[in-house]
């Protein structure tokens, strides 16, 4: 791994973290200089991560995101190794269904909103008792241009997304001014969790997106780096839509 900068004094929490987004928001995170604690289901695949960040700036936490314990205890974690929680950022999600809406098992998309939404939710409140109502900080959940119009045949995840969209909003009024909500809004990015959108025809996939390729984890790395960073220091309440350009074939026939 290359030399890390200084440490910049901030912590994060990033949950969902092991791998595809979640470990490129921690790894943009990490090469500023952030602690960071970092949750994911997998104790293995959170360990290996941990090791390929660094286990001096990295603590791993496995659990289930709905998990109210395993909430309490990532932030008390970040508490007592950082002493802070800076940053929170909400990217555990699941999305174990495809297919029409009409037909959606209600226990499946019951554990869609639980996972995607109620956990961020809980985050938002443990990280905000422990740490930002007094001290500020930042808060980025990490959505999905599904939330943001229909979405054939991921029709609960996408409800789900709209769902953190208005979360987002929520927060960002009752939280302000100390700290501050926005959210991001990927369309397809090169993940594991992503893979039967695009897998054996990535180059078909790409095709319709303007700048010619479907995102990687560090795109939204970078976002989520800059709405954490001092250059959003007045942006709060907002959904940043990182697409390649997608949306901008609505309406094109």
């Amino acid at each position: 791994m290359t030399e890390l900068p200084a440490l910049s004094g901030r912590a994060a929490l990033v949950t969902g973290a092991s791998r595809g987004i979640g470990y490129g928001v921690a790894e943009a995170l990490v090469a500023r200089g952030d602690r960071v604690v970092i949750t994911g289901r997998n104790e293995e695949a959170l360990k290996e991560a941990v090791e390929r960040l660094g286990a001096d700036r990295v603590i791993g936490v496995a659990g289930k995101a709905h998990d109210l314990a395993h909430q309490t205890e990532a932030v008390e974690r970040a508490m007592e190794a950082f002493g802070r929680v800076d940053y929170l950022v909400n990217n555990a999600g699941t999305n174990p269904v495809f297919g029409p809406i009409a037909d959606v098992d209600l226990y499946v998309a019951r554990k869609v909103f639980e996972t995607n939404v109620i956990s961020a939710l809980g985050f938002a409140q443990k990280t905000w008792h422990a740490w930002q109502r007094e001290n500020g900080g930042a808060i980025v959940n990490i959505a999905s241009v599904a939330g943001l119009a229909p979405s054939p045949f991921i029709g609960a995840y996408g409800v789900s997304k709209a769902a953190m969209i208005n979360l987002t909003q929520q927060l960002a009024h009752e939280f302000a001014p100390k700290v501050r909500v926005n959210a991001i809004a990927p369309a397809v990015v090169k993940t594991k969790f992503a893979e039967a959108l695009y897998e054996g025809r990535e180059a078909e996939a790409a095709a319709s997106y303007p700048l010619g390729r479907l995102g990687v984890p560090s795109d939204i790395g970078g976002a989520a780096a800059f709405l954490t960073s001092a250059q959003s220091d007045w942006v709060t309440g907002q959904t940043l839509v990182v697409d390649g350009g997608i949306f901008l074939n609505a309406g094109v026939g």
